[in-house]
Parts: structure tokens; C-alpha cells; sequence
């Protein structure tokens, strides 16, 4: 359960710094629609990405890795979609694609740090 709220409050940070960063990110709600928002991103992740990964496993090989972050730009965008149908409005603003590019990146980048920090809390303790 501690490892699921670290994830959650590291997705919610990283979402948080993307929309401060990117100029063509606005959250049109509070602080605490921004922790709904940083779930449904979590969901849409954990369902989304092996699935896709898989389907573009050749693209993935042939670019060395860099198609990986189309895919990040779509969950991003994605994110924002699902979260409008909940009414947690993350708009991106044209160009879309570069936006949602932009914030997606931001998202991996401030994700893998802060997961580097709180590696040894998200390793979770063995009994």
C-alpha cells in the first residue's frame, strides 16, 4: 500500500512540474483533482504501455529505443482525454502533438529521478 501512494504522489509531482514547465499545459482544476489526475495516468500506464511496447516492439529495435517516447506522448495525451470524460480538465493547447510530447517527457524524466530517490522505499520491506 506504501509503494501504491509513493507511486501515486511521484506520478502526481511529475504531472504537477509538466504543467508549471510546458506553456501549453493548463490544469483547469484544484490541487486535489491533480492526485485523480496522477491516478488515472497510473491506470492508463499500467494497462496501456506493455500493450503497446509489445504491438511496437520492431519500431522500438529500429529506432534504439526513441520511439518509446511517441508512445509516451500518446499516454500523455491519452491521460488528458480520459481525464476531460471525468472532469479533471488537463487541456493541451496546439500544437498538440508537441505539447503533449513535451509533457510526456517532462513526466519521464521528474518519474525516473524521483524514483531513483525513493528506490529504497519503493522496493518495499521483506518479511
Amino acid at each position: 500500500m506504501t509503494r501504491f501512494i509513493l507511486r501515486l504522489l511521484i506520478n502526481a509531482v511529475a504531472l504537477y512540474l509538466a504543467v508549471l514547465i510546458v506553456p501549453g499545459l493548463d490544469l483547469q482544476s484544484n490541487m486535489v483533482s491533480l492526485v485523480w489526475l496522477a491516478l488515472i495516468f497510473g491506470v492508463i500506464n499500467a494497462l496501456f504501455r506493455p500493450l503497446l511496447k509489445f504491438l511496437t516492439c520492431p519500431l522500438i529495435l529500429l529506432t534504439l529505443g526513441l520511439f518509446t517516447l511517441v508512445i509516451n506522448t500518446f499516454l500523455f495525451w491519452l491521460t488528458s482525454v480520459v481525464g476531460r470524460w471525468f472532469g479533471i480538465a488537463l487541456v493541451i493547447s496546439e500544437p498538440v502533438w508537441w505539447n503533449a510530447f513535451l509533457g510526456g517527457l517532462i513526466v519521464s524524466v521528474v518519474s525516473v529521478v524521483m524514483t531513483m530517490i525513493l528506490k529504497d522505499e519503493l522496493k518495499g520491506r521483506r518479511r
